[in-house]
């Protein structure tokens, strides 16, 4: 197997006004929590959602890994809807002392390219915000970060520049180069 070389940017915002929103796409897009815990729904969105882009770490979990995770105080789904069709979603995860992180973030295929993303990834930095206020027992947030790398879309650094995030670290590392997985097996043609 060969590899290839994987650089990861890490980024943050510090205070809520960092947050420069993007405008709310026109149309019927709508972003909505995902309040039940459902391994099913969050599988098939981080499959679809990254299936094309090398999204592989946790294709492997068990329906009980992804109950255990989505269970946990502060982890939150918000889902981007176009005309009422899972369009993309948001993940964030709080951690120790106010820290939150936007685990994963993304669009699937069809909806790129459409003005959703710079809104979603609004609405999901500001519910990191937020996030203490629907978790009673959990830190304020002081800060908010999440990490991109060299194999999503060619428009992700922009765009979280774009909504105020700054870098803070950058590493490069070997990785195996694996197969684009797609939503499924046998998804893409060879």
């Amino acid at each position: 197997m060969t590899n290839i070389a994987v650089t990861t940017w890490s980024l943050e915002q510090t205070a809520p006004t960092d947050l420069l929103p993007a405008a709310a796409p026109e149309g019927d897009v709508r972003i909505v929590r995902s309040e039940v815990p459902s391994p099913e729904f969050s599988r098939f969105l981080y499959a679809s959602v990254g299936g094309d882009i090398r999204w592989t770490d946790r294709l492997g979990w068990s329906h009980a890994r992804w109950r255990e995770h989505l269970e946990r105080p502060g982890v939150e789904t918000w889902v981007a809807y176009d005309h009422g069709t899972p369009a993309g979603y948001v993940e964030l995860s709080s951690g120790d002392d106010g820290v939150v992180e936007i685990e994963y973030f993304g669009l699937i295929p069809a909806f790129r390219g459409r003005r959703i993303g710079g809104h979603l990834l609004s609405y999901g930095a500001a519910r990191a915000w937020d996030l203490a206020d629907r978790w009673p027992g959990l830190a304020t947030t002081k800060r908010v970060w999440l990490h991109t790398c060299s194999k999503d879309g060619a428009f992700a650094m922009d765009n979280y520049q774009r909504r105020g995030f700054r870098l803070f670290d950058t590493r490069v590392e070997e990785e195996p180069d694996v197969a684009t997985p797609g939503p499924w097996p046998g998804a893409f043609p060879a």
